[in-house]
């Protein structure tokens, strides 16, 4: 078997300065296309707080507003 010879091939010139934005931007568009989303981080509930949303509990007694279970 004969040894392959080698395959010479021409090396192309730099990149233009064009082209190296195009390039640049190509990346900076597929980076924030695949990105992944940033959302805002998850409080902890507080049990006591969920308790008094849910039954209504207020922080300032409020006297002009009648109590709802109260028929006065």
């Amino acid at each position: 078997m004969t040894p392959a010879s080698p395959n010479p091939h021409t090396v192309s010139p730099a990149a233009s300065p064009e082209e190296t934005a195009a390039i640049a931007a190509a990346l900076e568009t597929f980076a924030r296309a695949t990105a992944p989303t940033v959302s805002a981080p998850v409080q902890p509930r507080e049990p006591w707080r969920d308790a008094a949303i849910l039954e209504g509990i207020s922080r300032e007694p409020q006297d002009d507003v009648p109590h709802p279970w109260i028929n006065t």
